[in-house]
């Protein structure tokens, strides 16, 4: 006597459904896997100074944010030495923001103590009513232009066509990044059609103009540009554009190291080399309200 086997005819959609299931399960096998052999990567953060020894056992730290090398240097410095900052904290933390995401994470969570940014940037956030950031200290606004090297550029599609034009790799910059961009969309121009190349600092946009990498850069006008660039080949792009603020936390009307605070910025003014910085308007200065 013969035995006939039967088979269950498995529907194609539960195969495909199985199918899916096995792909998921091997991926996510393969990524925990993988991720014990590799390192996790970590965004990258700000470059960090402090003190050369604790001032005391207390944990407190003073927090500074800034994004310019020289003021974080100078700011260290002078800070590690106040009495009343000695008195209030442990020791100084001077951060150096490096890109978007370090300004991000200082100041949309409150971290630092003081702040050198732009006013958006605090609004932006909602910093200053959020966490209490008060402007005690403001640099001047200044105006944002095309400057070439040979011509003084036009603000017209025809002119700007095939152009290499400099701009700043940082977003929330106005004259460098914000400005330039703006401009370009309203003439109806944008990568396809003019060629952007972006640098780290407005120091870098000099070299590559004055190198020839690009025929035109989106700076502002400081006082050495006249050493080696010509006035007469810039265009105005924007005049009023926001210029840099210190915040510090009131969260309490910790009034002494308001006016110590502001006395450290006043001997960082005095002493930069950079006519910018040097000039700076104190807020509601201790002694004069």
């Amino acid at each position: 006597m013969s035995s006939k086997l039967s088979f269950v005819r498995i529907p194609k959609i539960v195969q495909h459904s199985f199918l899916v299931v096995l792909l998921v399960v091997t991926v996510v096998s393969a990524f925990y896997q993988t991720r014990e052999i590799l390192p996790a990567l970590q965004p990258q953060t700000g470059q960090n100074y402090i003190c050369e020894a604790p001032f005391s056992d207390n944990d407190d730290t003073f927090d500074v944010y800034v994004t310019d090398k020289s003021v974080a240097l100078m700011a260290i410095e002078r800070f590690c030495s106040d009495k009343v900052v000695r008195r209030q904290f442990g020791n100084v933390n001077v951060i150096l923001g490096q890109n978007d995401y370090d300004t991000f994470r200082y100041i949309n969570h409150g971290v630092v103590d003081l702040a050198l940014v732009k006013s958006n940037v605090v609004e932006a956030f909602g910093a200053d009513s959020i966490y209490g950031y008060e402007n005690i200290a403001s640099h001047p606004d200044y105006s944002a232009y095309f400057i070439a090297l040979k011509e003084k550029p036009e603000l017209t599609k025809e002119y700007l066509l095939g152009k290499k034009i400099g701009i700043l790799d940082y977003p929330s910059s106005r004259s460098g990044h914000i400005v330039p961009k703006t401009v370009l969309k309203s003439l109806n121009l944008s990568d396809s059609n003019v060629e952007l190349s972006y640098y780290n600092s407005h120091q870098e946009l000099r070299r590559a103009l004055l190198a020839g990498d690009v025929d035109i850069i989106s700076s502002y006008w400081g006082k050495g540009d006249d050493d080696i660039l010509s006035k007469n080949y810039t265009t105005s792009l924007h005049s009023g554009v926001s210029g840099m603020r210190w915040y510090l936390k009131m969260q309490t009307r910790n009034t002494d190291l308001r006016c110590a605070t502001q006395q450290v910025i006043k001997q960082i003014a005095m002493t930069h080399p950079r006519t910018y910085y040097q000039s700076v308007e104190l807020e509601q200065e201790c002694g004069n309200e």
